[in-house]
């Protein structure tokens, strides 16, 4: 694979981007694909190694070892150091739906877990297939995939984000006729309205969404299922239903002074950002314009918040961390990580925007929040928090002193608990620690004709574990109906 010695010979090249100070002034997506030169060239370095792990698609604990679609990683980092994109791209195209979404969100835990990673940088592995898909949208080569036959049978599916868009795609082309249901105005889910535009520009969901119309897949947007359609009407219209719901339910942190005003979950704070930008609504009624925030959440969602916060020109912005700070360097003879990633201190990308803009990067290491400082009028003003210390054993204390930290603004970004309960009531099906119950293997639920995939069913994940869901519960909705129809 690829050329010979070449991950010897050539470096890992990052993909170009717009400098931080351009594009703070702007929500444009500010990262570009390789030149087909350097693809190339970065194709080059994918060794012939046997055992490619970045394909191995395994959980560990809460990481990813490699791919969890089965991307066929080697064959097209070959075919693009041959110069052969299109060849490239139908090989990408076997195993995911969207490259174009996963080339530019994933975080790529084929990379943390190429064989190169042992001991000095992956092959650009995302970045190579991002610059594949959007080559073969350039050249027209990304078509409607268009029925194979009509299999007389009807499909509901609730939801539009990545798995309800996949099995949307895989079960239209197999010859069943496709609904998909979205509450929001526009489908895409937690693709349209949960990643800000800088890292998914909007008009890149909008292109396969159109692709997907054009093959015959229906969207109905604006219908809240279990309020304004219910389950028995779905039941009675179509001849299985799949729930890709995703996980939703935020987790909170109820502390003293929490109903008070200024305080909000992360998700709510980025969707009415977008619905704002796309001229959804007119204005906003979450701001971090001129205002001190603070984000409480040290995850990529926190990250965007302090990426949009910057953009909106707030006045100061911290990001809290409870846990300590990671070291700068692991080498590579230390490694005991492999093939999970490095466990090294990493600045992303809105970290370094907002070190160009205050001077330093926002996080705030082993901190605990303790309260909610309000005012008189309800009006949020700042947070207490403890310093955590940890000690050598690796446990840590709350020893540390108090501290006020001034803000108007706090923004929740610690995580989710669960897929909304609205659905699963309406629908009579079982949930456990709020998640559908349904197994990784015919993703049926409790109900026979009920379907569920997702993270609404395996709970918050990656989009390519989205990906590879709406795979399996298309395939396995195809073998319950095939089997209606044997009966």
């Amino acid at each position: 694979m690829g050329e010979f010695k070449g991950f010897m010979k050539y470096e890992k090249q990052a993909l170009s981007e717009l400098s931080l100070i351009d594009r703070l002034s702007n929500h444009h997506a500010f990262q570009q694909r390789f030149t087909k030169e350097d693809a190339s060239t970065q194709g080059a370095r994918c060794m012939d190694c046997g055992t490619p792990f970045c394909q191995s698609g395994l959980s560990y604990g809460f990481e990813t070892i490699g791919c969890p679609i089965g991307n066929y990683i080697p064959e097209w980092n070959d075919l693009v150091y041959r110069g052969d994109f299109k060849a490239a791209y139908e090989r990408l195209s076997e195993t995911n739906n969207f490259p174009e979404f996963t080339g530019r969100v994933c975080p790529a835990p084929c990379e943390q877990s190429c064989v190169m990673k042992i001991n000095r940088n992956s092959v650009a592995i995302k970045g190579i297939e991002r610059t594949i898909i959007d080559e073969a949208y350039e050249n027209g080569w990304v078509k409607p995939k268009y029925p194979e036959a009509d299999k007389g049978k009807s499909v509901a599916i609730v939801g539009s984000g990545p798995a309800g868009l996949t099995a949307a795609d895989e079960l239209n082309h197999r010859g069943y006729k496709v609904t998909v249901y979205e509450r929001a105005k526009e489908p895409g889910g937690l693709l349209m309205y949960g990643i800000p535009n800088m890292k998914l520009d909007k008009d890149v969901v909008r292109r396969r969404i159109k692709l997907m119309k054009e093959a015959g897949v229906q969207f109905k947007t604006g219908i809240e299922i279990g309020v304004d359609i219910s389950r028995e009407d779905l039941e009675a219209t179509y001849d299985a239903i799949i729930l890709c719901t995703g996980s939703q339910n935020a987790r909170d942190l109820p502390l003293e002074g929490r109903m008070g005003y200024g305080i909000h979950f992360a998700m709510d704070y980025l969707t009415e950002q977008t619905r704002f930008l796309t001229g959804e609504i007119d204005e906003v009624t979450i701001t971090a314009k001129d205002k001190n925030v603070i984000i409480i959440g040290a995850g990529d969602t926190g990250a965007d918040c302090v990426a949009t916060a910057l953009r909106e020109n707030c006045k100061s912005i911290v990001q809290f961390n409870k846990f300590t700070k990671l070291p700068e360097e692991i080498t590579f003879e230390t490694n005991t990580s492999w093939p999970l990633a490095l466990p090294v201190f990493k600045m992303d990308y809105a970290h370094k925007e907002c070190e160009v803009k205050f001077g330093k990067e926002p996080r705030a290491y082993g901190v605990q929040t303790m309260r909610y400082d309000v005012d008189d009028s309800g009006k949020v003003r700042g947070l207490y928090t403890q310093i955590l210390r940890e000690t050598e054993d690796g446990t840590v204390m709350e020893d540390g002193p108090e501290r006020f930290w001034p803000a108007d603004l706090v923004i929740l970004s610690i995580g989710f608990v669960g897929t909304e309960i609205t659905i699963p009531q309406s629908f009579g099906i079982k949930t456990e620690r709020n998640k559908i119950v349904a197994n990784d293997k015919d993703f049926r639920t409790s109900h026979s004709k009920i379907f569920a995939a997702g993270d609404a069913r395996r709970g918050p994940s990656l989009v390519v574990w989205a990906i590879k869901e709406g795979r399996a519960v298309a395939d396995a909705v195809e073998t319950y109906l095939n089997q209606e129809i044997l009966v």
